[in-house]
């Protein structure tokens, strides 16, 4: 069993920056796929970014492409997204997602098994 914490939400402006933390109980090296996802209230929970443990493969939904990094280190057991050029439409829960399926990293909720407790972050124009 895996717990996840996420911590690094905050208020900030349009145009700021933020650091989200995700860090596991276990060690998430036995996780192949870590991803970020988002949810904005009344909206449904949509994926953010992936990486891959073996590759470091990344990818990224087209609305944040170039603006967040996702990174890990497995020594650390954590996962980290890094938000710049932060919008209000960024508004939303984060949630720091793993899976212990090998393979194909899913976009969607249903591909993890072990999901944080989420951590805001509030974009003000």
């Amino acid at each position: 069993q895996v717990q996840l914490v996420e911590s690094g939400g905050d208020s900030v402006q349009a145009g700021g920056s933020l650091r989200l933390s995700c860090t596991a109980s276990g060690n998430i090296y036995n996780h192949p796929c870590m991803a970020w996802f988002r949810q904005g209230v009344g909206k449904e929970r949509e994926w953010v970014a992936v990486r891959y443990r073996g590759t470091g493969a990344t990818d990224y939904h087209d609305s944040v492409k170039g603006r967040f990094t996702i990174s890990r280190d497995n020594a650390k057991n954590s996962v980290y997204l890094e938000l710049n050029s932060l919008k209000p439409e960024d508004t939303a829960m984060y949630y720091c997602a793993a899976s212990t399926r090998a393979g194909f990293c899913s976009r969607t909720t249903d591909g993890y098994d072990y999901w944080g407790q989420g951590t805001e972050v509030t974009v003000s124009s």
